[in-house]
């Protein structure tokens, strides 16, 4: 007597290994959301801190201004200058040796839930914006120190990614 699996035993082993996916396929596609969350989260108290680390080290003047000096507007190519670069202590990008800080970032992150690594700088007394557009991937106040991801939507706990 020969022995083999009935049409109806191969047919219940498919129904339950159906089932399985059914359960484990939406783990997985939240799973990926979940990291996205997780690595703006790192990204933001990284950046935050560099930021806090730079205006230290430059006698309390934030990245992004031209040359540190208060007196000219922010720029985003100031902001990636200075922190993906060196400079000394009052701005210099071309310190002398031993008077180098930075650089801070081997580069502006890109926003992991938006896919961009621009920054729109907010000038000195403008009104920092409320929510994101989704038009950059940063949103930075040199003056407040205000640093935000632009990106829409929410975590799984709801909440906003513009609020981490």
């Amino acid at each position: 007597m020969k022995k083999a699996f009935t049409l109806v035993e191969i047919l219940i082993v498919v129904v339950i290994l159906g089932i399985i996916a059914a359960i484990v396929i939406p783990r997985f596609s939240n799973a990926s959301a979940t990291a996205r969350a997780s690595m703006l989260g790192d990204d933001l108290r990284v950046i935050r801190m560099q930021i806090e680390i730079f205006k230290a080290q430059h006698l309390g003047v934030a990245p992004g201004y031209p040359g540190c000096s208060l007196a000219q507007a922010p720029t985003a190519q100031a902001f990636a200058d200075y922190m993906t670069g060196v400079s000394d202590s009052g701005g210099n990008m071309n310190p002398t040796a031993g008077q180098q800080f930075g650089p801070y970032l081997t580069q502006v992150p890109t926003n992991p839930v938006n896919g961009m690594n621009t920054v729109l700088v907010i000038a000195d007394g403008a009104q920092f914006p409320t929510a994101s557009d989704d038009q950059f991937g940063w949103v930075y106040q040199p003056s407040t120190e205000n640093f935000k991801a632009d990106c829409t939507g929410a975590d799984e706990d709801g909440k906003t990614f513009f609020d981490y």
